[in-house]
């Protein structure tokens, strides 16, 4: 009898393994949780049915694909300019407050260096404070760059090889364009006072 009761559990168990295994492909090796998107969190090469970030960027055509690729390039291509963008915004409180100081003082304003790290001229000694709303000017340039920096770094935990490739085109192409400027001799590069090149 007992026989007979475990030949039956044997056969069930294992049609329900060979069913569990059919359908994990289809369901991108996420147990379900993507939807039917092919997600996964090793190195993938996915396009059709590939989704980021939420199941309504769901990759349905080669062209969309295309188009993502695009963006994510352009996406971190922006990344490279909010943070050059907040170099410049420092560098224009500096010249203003400096315009400001050598017109009180009756004096000639003294002369910018561009190519200085931090965009500083020959300035005061004692620096510049800002203003709350100047303050609040870089409170919210940084945020968008710190959120710009998260979205960057969750589109590459899909660890889809395009996906990255694209990240590493924008962040060239970022940097080509927007880090262009005069370098001051003796003085670090822009790079060594970030501490992550992804997500500063």
């Amino acid at each position: 009898m007992d026989m007979g009761g475990g030949s039956m559990a044997m056969p069930t168990t294992t049609a329900a393994a060979a069913a569990a295994t059919t359908s994990a492909p289809a369901m991108g090796g996420m147990g379900g949780m993507g939807g039917g998107c092919k997600i996964s969190m090793l190195w993938n090469w996915y396009t059709i049915d590939s989704c980021f970030i939420a199941s309504s960027w769901r990759i349905t055509s080669p062209g969309m694909m295309a188009g993502s690729c695009i963006g994510v390039i352009l996406l971190t291509m922006s990344l490279e300019l909010l943070r050059r963008t907040v170099k410049e915004y420092d560098r224009f409180l500096i010249r203003q407050h400096t315009a400001r100081r050598a017109s009180a003082d009756g004096k000639t304003s003294p002369p910018v260096d561009a190519g200085s790290d931090n965009g500083v001229v020959a300035a005061p000694a004692a620096g510049y404070r800002p203003k709350i709303w100047e303050q609040a000017i870089r409170a919210f340039l940084h945020m968008t760059q710190f959120a710009v920096a998260y979205f960057v770094m969750l589109l590459a935990m899909y660890y889809n090889g395009y996906i990255i490739i694209c990240i590493f085109i924008g962040a060239f192409l970022g940097s080509f364009v927007f880090q262009w400027e005069t370098i001051g001799l003796g003085s670090q590069t822009s790079a060594t006072k970030e501490a992550t090149v992804c997500c500063g």
